[in-house]
């Protein structure tokens, strides 16, 4: 009997090693990796503020959650988006892809939806002809200036195409936004390139809308190990409103 209880000993801690052998830890990481594309693809992928344009509500150094399933992820190598549960709103926030730059990956805040009538005065947004309120955008005593760039706006004017306008950063319109189609501007008016330059954006260019700050440190300073010795701990944690 003795023998016989060691003898199934020995064949379940070989049934054992098999178990955590090589090929359990290469399923177990490819399973890992399968959950980890799906997650990235459909449900939420990361985003890092590399520039000033959205100051303040954005910093240098912010590590954005972005939801994905709200806005519709498309699928890989395909034109198929599969259905949001919700549509851009103005006011959000969200990440997307531009038409006039390849591989470049942008964040701004949506304030024109499809049909809105756009005109910025002195520095203020007017909405539909009301001014609209933006406690979020920042402006400094840059002096104003045109940009050719922002002669493509000439077509989009409430009253008609004019080879007369000429708009600037801080005047321009009125302008109708286009069906599905978006005006996108960043919080800090004065540093951010945004569709006052390059246009009205399109709907199925969105990637997801920025939800969470997940880690925050200041990338300018000049301190050894600026992502341990200048965490932002105070961000960490803030919904992006």
């Amino acid at each position: 009997m003795g023998r016989k209880r060691r003898k199934r000993r020995k064949r379940r801690k070989r049934r054992q090693s098999r178990r955590g052998g090589p090929l359990e830890w290469v399923r177990s990481l490819a399973i890992a990796a399968v959950v980890f594309l799906f997650i990235r693809i459909f449900l939420f992928e990361n985003y890092v503020i590399d520039s000033g344009s959205m100051e303040n509500t954005l910093l240098v150094g912010d590590f954005l959650a972005v939801n994905k399933l709200a806005i519709g992820p498309r699928i890989p190598f395909t034109d198929i988006r599969i259905p949001g549960y919700s549509e851009p709103r103005r006011g959000d926030i969200l990440v997307f892809d531009p038409h006039h730059e390849e591989n470049m990956t942008i964040v701004k805040r949506v304030v024109g939806m499809p049909g809105d009538t756009l005109e910025m005065r002195d520095r203020v947004l007017h909405l539909n002809g009301d001014a609209h309120d933006e406690p979020y955008a920042v402006t400094t005593n840059l002096p104003d200036g045109h940009d050719p760039q922002m002669l493509w706006q000439r077509d989009f004017l409430a009253g008609g195409p004019s080879d007369g306008y000429r708009p600037t950063r801080d005047n321009w319109g009125p302008i109708v936004v286009p069906a599905d189609h978006y005006f996108m501007l960043g919080d800090n008016r004065d540093d951010s390139i945004d569709s006052r330059l390059w246009g009205f954006l399109e709907g199925w260019r969105f990637k997801g809308r920025a939800v969470l700050i997940y880690f925050s440190y200041d990338r300018n300073s000049f301190r050894p190990f600026p992502w341990i010795t200048e965490v932002r701990g105070s961000r960490i944690g803030d919904r992006v409103r």
